[in-house]
């Protein structure tokens, strides 16, 4: 039977515009990115994670493909499990495992790939690039250039709702600035991909799941309650990083 004009294009336009409703998620905002494996992590690198003592982590580390001597934080900064592809890694709490570690690598791959491959935004080049002192609501954000954080930032939103904040250059966050969920928003659906460098400012804190095609670095002090994944290294000063509940 032939469907009414009106019915087909109403389709085509919860399709073109993202709809959470149209991809069957039960909050605003695109569909989550799946994390896979990956998910497990606080912090996962595949080139080395940098450490100035004392650092706080909750949650599981690792590192793949290189040596786990290439993790530098020790067994008392974290609470979880660090995970490593040899017997090089911190000691005596390392679990050398490359096959697990193997495949929490490509999935974070694949989740960046997921959340880059996003398209038909809500919003394309928000502020110029620079977000800090607005209210970003849930939605797929798109920016081609660099992103700035210079001021205080909020997302506000339902716990189920979610933003995927594609980012072409680098993520730079200002010190002393805050990453500030409301309205019942969660950290885990949060998803910041960005193809270039990410630097937390010192004593900044941050909200979501950096996706980082490159490296990622928290100054002195800086927190995160969410997941640090980037696909070269990530370098810590003293931080928190807290991964978010599921």
């Amino acid at each position: 039977m032939t469907k009414p004009l009106m019915w087909t294009t109403a389709l085509v336009i919860m399709a073109v515009s993202g709809s959470a409703s149209a991809q069957g998620n039960s909050g605003l905002g695109p569909m989550p990115v799946n994390l896979g494996t990956a998910g497990a992590f606080a912090i996962l690198s595949k080139s080395g994670i940098t450490d100035v003592y004392a650092s706080a982590i909750v949650g599981d580390v690792g590192t793949s493909p290189i040596t786990g001597a290439a993790l530098l934080l020790t067994c008392g900064e974290v609470t979880g499990k660090l995970y490593v592809v040899d017997a090089a890694g911190p000691l005596p709490c390392a679990i050398n495992d490359a096959t697990s570690l193997d495949s929490a690598v490509l999935d974070m791959g694949f989740a960046y790939d997921d959340a880059a491959g996003r398209v038909f935004p809500d919003f394309t080049e928000l502020g110029a690039g620079e977000i800090g002192g607005l209210t970003l609501q849930p939605g797929l954000y798109k920016w081609g250039t660099s992103l700035l954080i210079t001021t205080d930032v909020t997302l506000t939103g339902g716990p189920d709702d979610v933003w995927i904040l594609q980012v072409a250059g680098t993520l730079n966050q200002a010190n002393g600035t805050r990453v500030t969920l409301a309205g019942g928003a969660r950290a885990k659906n949060i998803f910041w991909q960005v193809a270039g460098a990410v630097t937390l400012g010192t004593t900044a804190h941050f909200e979501g799941i950096v996706l980082g095609k490159t490296m990622i670095a928290a100054n002195t002090g800086a927190s995160v309650n969410g997941r640090l994944l980037a696909q070269t290294a990530v370098t810590l000063q003293m931080n928190a990083v807290t991964q978010p509940a599921r």
